[in-house]
């Protein structure tokens, strides 16, 4: 069965995690501390990690870098905390995605499942292939940024990129956008693997949270949103490829 892995301090929230997970199909290990959660990952290789932010002595930001430092597992970040600086933060911290307290399990059981339907794996060193296995028309390239959506390999100037999931989904959908703006709330069903599909279960956090992949994307990428390269904002729709 699948392996999922809940680190929660909070008896209670612990147990329903485990309950909903339990319930996908799920063999469940929940620990209250980040530092047997990093174990519990090493151990059971899962293909889900659900993370609160807020524990005693390693926080769930150290958590998630330190998990990320050898698991491509899935990272759904817990916060009471509503602030995008820490959701900016859980994402810089390796997070696929966040949910803040208190949620509804059928939000928790919604976002497993669309972070289920996504590529899992790590970005750059742990993806295969390697680069030059690609064949040449299966990339991407635009002011020396170069994209293979195949491998999932980006390269800005000869140099490797490191993005999450939800970053290089993000790029590669405006890269071949063509120029056409593409919307936040169709960003956002990219990062959910549901696109084309409807989008009547969008919400204002999820259009928040591409908002935030963008910002890291840009920051990784090296690029200022006053003077972009690559994305440029169109105010109150979304993003575009520049000219």
């Amino acid at each position: 069965m699948s392996i999922a892995v809940v680190i929660e301090d909070e008896p209670d929230i612990r147990l329903l995690l485990t309950d909903i997970l339990e319930q996908a199909g799920f063999t469940v290990h929940g620990v209250g501390t980040g530092a047997e959660g990093v174990e519990l990952v090493r151990r059971h290789n899962p293909v889900i990690t659900t993370l609160d932010v807020s524990m005693p002595g390693m926080d769930g930001f150290e958590t998630a870098k330190r998990i990320r430092t050898f698991s491509a597992t899935y990272l759904l970040m817990l916060t009471a905390r509503s602030e995008e600086i820490d959701a900016l933060q859980g994402l810089q911290s390796g997070a696929d995605d966040y949910i803040t307290k208190p949620f509804r399990p059928r939000e928790v059981r919604a976002r497993v499942e669309a972070m289920l339907r996504r590529p899992r794996g790590l970005q750059a060193d742990e993806t295969a292939p390697a680069a030059s296995a690609a064949p040449a028309e299966d990339h991407v390239e635009h002011r020396g940024l170069h994209v293979e959506p195949e491998t999932r390999i980006t390269v800005v100037d000869g140099q490797v990129v490191e993005l999450t999931r939800s970053e290089f989904d993000i790029l590669l959908d405006l890269l071949q956008s063509a120029g056409r703006v593409v919307s936040k709330t169709q960003l956002a069903l990219t990062v959910r693997g549901e696109r084309g599909m409807t989008s009547d279960f969008i919400s204002e956090h999820d259009r928040r949270a591409i908002e935030v992949h963008v910002a890291n994307l840009r920051r990784k990428l090296g690029e200022s949103p006053s003077d972009p390269r690559w994305i440029e904002t169109v105010r109150g729709v979304g993003y575009r490829r520049t000219a």
